[in-house]
């Protein structure tokens, strides 16, 4: 077999269509996968993208070759895959996916039941020492809809009489969004405004990426031009959400986050919340003040859920706007963070923009991405300069000063060194940022 060995990711796999990531790779994965968990019923599902049905094929054949059966359950939202495993009791799961990346790209996430989860680097020894044979009993693959059952969990996490009639523009950018919105808005008293509602893995409308600034312009305009409350984006896979406020802001994640934790820790008093290590200081010192458990996790949606799991949080959430929660398995959910957010907006008696106002405490950069080879050197000019500041290694570099933090880490999936500054306003968070870019400037 000729597979590139880049698409085995430290999370999952992903990588370009077919040039990286081909129907070939897919039938060895379907084997792989099959064979390492030795289980006898696996849940496939996949979402729009236009090489989702080739690779879906392949894929399991290499499951029902090793003589696992397959349980086909169309196209659906990451978490509808997660409910299977986690909340159905299926023995393990694969979405084919590749979450908010380019169109040209695609990959699996291969959750287990309880936190578990297969790796993308963990499988690529398994499909590199692959037995030339398969099984000679072969599974069989039966379709089913998991949507009515998933529906029913979801709208479980709010109570609807909480939730008033409020004016949301929802921009489903193409991605699966566009099949899930319409099953939930029967059983919502909102009035939707639809945005990019067509399936489709070209992605017509913006990138998939709800961070990029390209694919925020519609949703920020709709939300004014239709005086609506808020708005929401999801991305290709539904797993990730951002909020716009009825101004046409954006809402940075963490401030979400708050904004959920906020409800759970009203429903169970002293849970733990879990935050990534790149989220606001406001977080923990906030979650602190509200009786609650700041729980810190390395970046990574599969970090936040395992410090959940082994710490007993309740929920947690990162920057990246991955929600997870105890109840849904661990697993993170774009629309449950969305009913959650509705309910709460509905409560409150006050625009988007003021619940969050309250939580922004600091001046935080957005996330600077640097493309450099000898990443470990820039980190360690940096260790030197600030030698004088509380450091750590938790998840990169973090060094703490009275007024001011940042930390530096490298990424896990491409030559890059992610850079976060968080000071008390926008001149010192500027001053602090051409000061770290220029020592790293100096090793490229």
């Amino acid at each position: 077999m000729n597979i590139s060995p880049v698409i085995f990711k430290s999370y999952d796999i992903r990588g370009i269509y077919p040039e990286e990531l081909n129907e070939e790779a897919a039938y060895a994965i379907g084997r792989a996968y099959a064979r390492r968990t030795g289980a006898n019923q696996i849940v496939v599902g996949s979402d729009m993208r236009l090489s989702g049905p080739a690779l879906k094929e392949q894929f399991i054949r290499g499951v029902t070759d090793e003589g696992a059966n397959v349980v086909d359950v169309g196209l659906v939202p990451i978490d509808a895959v997660y409910f299977a495993v986690r909340k159905q009791n299926y023995p393990a799961g694969a979405m084919i996916t590749a979450s908010h990346n380019p169109k040209e790209y695609n990959g699996f996430k291969l959750p287990l039941p309880g936190i578990g989860w297969v790796r993308g680097e963990e499988i690529k020894t398994d499909v590199e020492n692959l037995p030339p044979a398969a099984a000679e009993r072969k599974g069989k693959v039966a379709a089913i809809d998991i949507m009515p059952d998933y529906i029913k969990h979801v709208l479980s996490f709010a109570d609807l009489s909480n939730i008033k009639p409020l004016k949301i523009v929802v921009d489903a950018g193409n991605g699966m969004a566009g099949k899930v919105v319409p099953l939930l808005e029967p059983r919502l008293p909102i009035k939707i405004i639809p945005l990019n509602f067509e399936l489709d893995g070209n992605f017509p409308a913006h990138p998939s990426n709800p961070l990029l600034p390209e694919s925020q312009t519609q949703i920020r305009q709709a939300v004014m031009e239709n005086k609506a409350d808020g708005g929401v984006i999801f991305d290709g896979d539904t797993d990730r959400l951002f909020f716009i406020d009825e101004r046409g802001e954006f809402v940075r994640a963490d401030m979400t986050l708050l904004i959920l934790a906020k409800e759970f820790l009203r429903r169970e008093p002293g849970a733990g919340i879990v935050y990534n290590a790149i989220c606001s200081k406001a977080v923990p010192e906030i979650i602190k003040e509200w009786g609650g458990r700041a729980l810190r996790s390395k970046v990574g949606f599969v970090n936040v859920m395992e410090t959940m799991a082994r710490e007993q949080g309740i929920m947690g959430g990162e920057l990246s706007a991955h929600y997870s929660f105890r109840d849904n398995g661990y697993a993170d959910s774009g629309f449950i963070a969305w009913l959650i957010l509705l309910e709460l907006l509905s409560q409150s008696g006050g625009p988007l923009s003021a619940i969050v106002k309250e939580f922004q405490r600091y001046h935080k950069s957005d996330e600077i991405n640097i493309k450099l080879t000898d990443r470990e050197e820039a980190i360690s000019k940096l260790k030197a300069k600030y030698a004088d500041g509380q450091q750590e290694n938790f998840d990169g570099l973090t060094v703490t000063y009275n007024d001011w933090w940042f930390n530096v880490r490298p990424s896990n999936t491409e030559p890059l060194l992610r850079i976060t500054i968080e000071t008390p306003n926008q001149a010192m968070t500027a001053e602090k940022q051409e000061e770290i870019l220029k020592i790293i400037q100096a090793v490229i």
